[in-house]
């Protein structure tokens, strides 16, 4: 039992006194890039799918 508390103890040290935790702007830019490079990903696969989806029917598969 002393072990985990020692664990607990040792933790919650590290969390409060030794990890650097962003500040609201540096959180905020980081949300506004992954949300960039999430669209622009979704973008990409959005035009390889229509590409591809209009290869399959006019030149493999005409009507």
């Amino acid at each position: 039992m002393k072990k985990i508390v020692a664990y607990i103890k040792e933790t919650y040290d590290e969390l409060v006194h030794k990890v650097s935790w962003p500040t609201y702007s540096e959180l905020t830019n980081s949300a506004v890039v992954v949300l960039y490079a999430s669209l622009l990903i979704a973008l990409v696969v959005f035009a390889m799918d229509f590409c591809f989806q209009n290869l399959m029917e006019n030149v493999v598969y005409p009507n």
